[in-house]
């Protein structure tokens, strides 16, 4: 008699070495996959920071360059103030060398002078007192016109003879313009009333003729 056994057996071992391997294979995955995600957010952290550290730098610098700007513009508000003084002292020590104008004419200029214009040639001509030099803008040659008008050393109304536009040197931001400009001021007091003619004599009446 023959038996057939139905069961089989022999497979399961099998079954159970080859469940190891493909077990592991998801733990692989999900080890793989995490520190994947753990490197992202370190490097996206990082990235974050030097952004934020960059943009710390960038507004320090925009600060100081703001600063900068300020103190630039008062060195220069400075060298040009300190150029125009100089030009005044120049003229006055000129002025007196020569004594060709009174000390009370060329202080009473002095004071009148705006920023952005100076002299270069002053002399007196009887009552009159010519003026000459370069301003950068109309509002200062306006300016001194009109402080010389208020001034009780000249009368008014103070003369523009002359103004003409030339071209300065070349510098970084160009080539300036400049009016050159001649100005007449008479002193105060230099005028003097025109005499009159004398009175006519009177007439003497005659003597009548005796007979």
């Amino acid at each position: 008699m023959i038996r057939i056994n139905l069961l089989r057996t022999a497979p399961a071992p099998a079954r159970a070495r080859l469940a190891g391997p493909a077990a592991a294979v998801p733990l692989a995955c999900a080890a793989v996959l995490l520190a994947g995600a753990v490197g992202i957010g370190w490097w996206y952290w990082s990235l974050t920071r030097a952004e934020q550290s960059v943009a710390a730098e960038l507004a320090t610098a925009r600060q100081e360059a703001e600063r900068l700007k300020g103190v630039i513009a008062e060195v220069a508000q400075f060298e040009r103030r300190k150029e125009q003084l100089k030009l005044r002292v120049d003229l006055i020590e000129e002025l007196r060398a020569n004594q060709s104008v009174p000390v009370k004419l060329v202080d009473a200029v002095s004071r009148s002078l705006p920023e952005m214009l100076w002299l270069t040639h002053m002399k007196q001509s009887g009552a009159d007192l010519v003026i000459e030099g370069r301003s950068t803008t109309l509002i200062a040659l306006s300016d001194l016109v009109g402080n010389l008008g208020n001034s009780p050393v000249f009368e008014r109304p103070v003369e523009l003879v002359d103004s003409q536009a030339e071209s300065a040197v070349a510098g970084a931001a160009g080539t300036a313009e400049l009016i050159r400009f001649t100005l007449k001021a008479r002193i105060a007091g230099s005028t003097k009333p025109v005499p009159g003619p004398p009175p006519a004599a009177a007439a003497t009446p005659g003597k009548a003729g005796g007979k």
